[in-house]
């Protein structure tokens, strides 16, 4: 049975002996956001889980996966199986990303690439989010708008975005259309 990336941060906490009150403290997150992703509520993006992988001491990669392996790692299209489903909106209200890990069973790595289906929507809010790192998108299907900083940028497919984390940024599907992207992440431990 796979075990929630709620049920994986609750048991990294305890076992590292850290008080929710002290990770949302040194992660800067709200206490009720970590109980309520413990809990098992919709994730609210990456931001969050990366800055409570860095004060659990782990990569971000430990949440979104069950096995771990040396060597290469292979995925195939045909294999492509949801991972993970998040809210992007900052909020624990709906999902509307599933993304899709294409490292999985990769130990000891650096990168975090996905596949992430960004649902339909309509009349959405975005709350641009920060987080230490990199990241890089490659628009597969649709249509996307990034948010980065001041600036929006529309990307269609074919088109990329190569950004530092560490600005405010947000990823959405382009007037609340579906789309799919590649997107790979790097986050210092």
């Amino acid at each position: 049975m796979k075990t929630s990336v709620g049920e994986k941060i609750r048991s990294l906490r305890e076992t590292k002996d850290i008080d929710l009150d002290v990770l949302a403290e040194r992660a800067q997150l709200p206490v009720e956001q970590i109980i309520a992703i413990e809990n098992g509520c919709p994730l609210p993006g990456l931001a969050p889980l990366i800055k409570i992988a860095r004060v659990l001491g782990v990569r971000l990669g430990t949440f979104l996966d069950d096995s771990r392996g040396m060597g290469a790692v292979v995925s195939r299209s045909s294999e492509l199986k949801e991972s993970v489903h998040f809210s992007n909106h900052g909020s624990t209200d709906a999902d509307n990303m599933v993304y899709h890990s294409l490292s999985e069973g990769k130990e000891n790595r650096h990168l975090e690439p996905f596949i992430i289906d960004i649902l339909p929507e309509e009349g959405q809010e975005y709350s641009p989010s920060t987080h230490e790192g990199e990241e890089f998108i490659y628009v597969q299907e649709g249509q996307v708008e990034v948010i980065y900083g001041k600036n929006t940028y529309l990307l269609e497919a074919g088109d990329s975005i190569y950004y530092d984390s560490i600005v405010k940024h947000h990823v959405h599907g382009y007037n609340g259309q579906k789309a799919r992207i590649l997107a790979v992440v790097y986050t210092p431990i």
